[in-house]
């Protein structure tokens, strides 16, 4: 590895300018004294009088190590050291007049000399320090005219830190031209030689004009995504590139082992995250600290983030269960390069094949299960209906039997938004597997209150959750966009005014925890999705985001909506449709109960048609049991109005 070298001044030459600097100042501080009469100035033993200043400058420099910062880099810690060290030379002037030649017809030192000395030698010795930093500063300055000019958003003592962190660092491909604030009460000031300027549309203008910025650096990890939405917006709108950097306090706990700042690109998740929700409920690490716990679609992206989110409650042992063979390795190797002290046991399986799935119970006796193996693309499973009810339907159904006979404590589910009157054929089926998971935890109650004394432990508790579209999950629209991008375009939405919400993956694993720690069995928590967003929109932003314009650079195509696509989700948390629960993010799902019995029976002829994989009967037995079920966009709309021949 090459290493950039630059001249550092040897510590032994700033000795010595340092001890040339105290004898001119204590030269000088005498002339002063004596209104620059020479003949008056021979007076004094000026030999003894320059030995003593040297020999008190040298051991006090050596003491104090003075001479031991680099010169250009002179800060508020190299002037304490210096008035320190004038300060104690004072004090040992007056102990050498009055302790060591006390019979003296007049001091070695007077009083008025020891002053003036120290302000003259404070001067000089910070003067050259100076000198030296600014020359290298307009130095660096005259180097980096070709450099790209940046503009820091203020949020305190992190962009200073930045600030300092990228003029000291000769190898930074930036420069600093000014600051950005976002309250009239900084305008017109300036911070650290530099101006700054306010976030406002005619200010804006200025730092173009003024500051001459092509990029913005935002050091606020934690900025809120409306703050930064506004930030982006503006951005764009002047050609002004927007990037974070990594916090500060990654840099102080060593974590960042680059010499040079490292900057991110503003992503569109970033602008989408909505205010963190903040759950804190003691009763979730109580419940799940020491537990067996299983999880089903472990290698996916909600599976894999509850995997991660799990690892912080300190289970027993985690099982991942998936039958994707590379990404479970590769989410095992993750978790043991964290360091995990938690076991983690990898299980190749398919939640359809009950004797595999037996054997995974058998052997780690999971207390509690969190069932996100599903498939959920709704084009794809609207042409293999089939393929749909034996994944989210009979996988569901095996996981669930399994985990009432070896005494599981808690199932919990994970379902979609979809499953709210169906349209297609992936929303039935994960509704069908909430009816079957329901109707079996009510079945389940109601033969514990019979035979209670019987059992020595309740029964398994089922517990369902519902949210929409997750951020960057895998085959979401956002990475299909950015795949696009690289490739040039166009991009590909179905509609002009499809619509969806979003949340944060990490947002739906907490729900999903927390649901299993709140819920009593038989409930569907579904969660506040926010504000939804246009799809069409979403793609517009993200192509600006790279600096180029849509329509103009790059196409949007509309390509018609896709069998069993809706225009628009249903309101997950309508007041009409729901219970309130302790946080306001969270309600309870009213849905209509279902006789197990009779359910059970339903999804068994579903599951054997399916097995045989006709197609459209499995479709029809899929609308008997979701009476709501209406397609959308299908040849299965014939189902719906009567006309199809089963």
């Amino acid at each position: 590895m090459v290493r950039n070298s630059s001249w550092i001044t040897p510590s032994w030459l700033i000795l010595l300018l340092d001890l040339g600097c105290s004898i001119v100042a204590i030269n000088l501080a005498f002339l002063l004294r004596l209104n620059f009469d020479v003949d008056a100035l021979l007076d004094f033993p000026l030999t003894t009088i320059v030995v003593i200043t040297g020999t008190v400058n040298v051991l006090l420099s050596l003491a104090l190590r003075t001479y031991r910062g680099i010169v250009r880099f002179t800060g508020l810690t190299d002037i304490g050291r210096i008035a320190a060290l004038n300060l104690m030379c004072g004090g040992l002037y007056l102990v050498i007049d009055y302790l060591i030649h006390p019979a003296a017809d007049k001091p070695l030192f007077p009083v008025s000399v020891i002053l003036i000395n120290f302000f003259i030698n404070s001067s000089l010795l910070l003067a050259y320090r100076l000198i030296v930093k600014w020359t290298f500063k307009y130095y660096n300055n005259f180097k980096a005219v070709n450099k790209t000019r940046a503009v820091i958003y203020y949020t305190g003592h992190s962009s200073l830190i930045l600030r300092k962190a990228i003029s000291d660092d000769p190898n930074s491909e930036l420069r600093i031209t000014a600051f950005l604030a976002d309250t009239y009460n900084h305008a017109g000031k300036s911070l650290e030689g530099l101006p700054i300027y306010v976030f406002r549309k005619n200010e804006m203008y200025k730092l173009i004009k003024n500051a001459k910025a092509s990029l913005l650096l935002i050091p606020d990890e934690h900025l809120p995504a409306a703050q930064l939405n506004e930030l982006v917006e503006a951005c764009m709108s002047l050609n002004i590139r927007v990037q974070k950097i990594i916090p500060v306090s990654q840099w102080t706990e060593g974590n960042h082992n680059n010499n040079s700042i490292e900057l991110k690109d503003i992503h569109i998740e970033d602008l989408l995250e909505r205010s963190v929700i903040n759950i804190k409920n003691r009763q979730l690490s109580q419940e799940i600290k020491g537990k067996s716990i299983l999880v089903t679609g472990a290698a996916g992206s909600i599976g894999s983030e509850i995997v991660r989110q799990l690892l912080n409650y300190e289970p027993s042992v985690i099982v991942l269960c998936d039958k994707a063979e590379s990404p479970l390795h590769e989410l095992e190797l993750e978790i043991a390069e964290k360091g995990a002290s938690v076991p983690v046991i990898p299980f190749i399986g398919n939640v359809c094949d009950r004797v595999r799935m037996q054997q995974l119970f058998e052997i780690y006796a999971p207390q509690l299960v969190y069932h996100a193996a599903a498939y959920k693309h709704v084009p794809m499973m609207e042409k293999n209906p089939s393929i749909a009810v034996m994944n989210n339907v009979l996988g569901t159904k095996v996981v669930a039997e399994l985990a009432v006979e070896y005494g599981a404590e808690k199932f919990v589910m994970v379902s979609t938004d979809k499953a709210v009157n169906p349209t297609n054929v992936m929303g039935a089926s994960k509704r069908i597997a909430e009816i079957f998971s329901q109707s079996f935890n009510n079945f389940l109650n109601e033969e514990y209150q019979k035979l209670g004394p019987v059992y020595n432990t309740p029964p398994t508790r089922f517990i369902t959750t519902r949210f929409g579209n997750v951020l960057g999950s895998n085959g979401s629209v956002i990475p299909r966009f950015k795949q696009q991008l690289e490739k040039g375009g166009p991009l590909t939405v179905t509609h002009p005014d499809i619509t969806r919400y979003f949340m944060t993956i990490p947002e739906a694993c907490q729900l999903v925890l927390e649901a299993g720690s709140m819920g009593k069995g038989g409930e569907i928590f579904v969660f506040d999705m926010g504000k939804p967003m246009k799809i069409a929109e979403l793609a517009r932003k993200m192509i600006r985001m790279t600096g180029k314009e849509p329509g103009r650079d790059i196409q949007i195509v509309f390509t018609g909506l896709r069998p069993g696509e809706k225009l628009y989700e249903e309101l997950l948390n309508n007041a009409e449709n729901t219970l309130p629960t302790y946080h306001e993010k969270i309600m309870i799902a009213k849905v209509r109960s279902a006789d197990f019995s009779e359910v059970n029976e339903q999804v068994n002829m579903l599951i054997e048609s399916a097995r045989k994989h006709y197609l459209t009967p499995t479709v029809a037995k899929m609308k008997q049991l979701v009476p709501e079920f209406i397609s959308k966009n299908s040849t299965y709309e014939e189902l719906d109005k009567g006309t199809m021949i089963i």
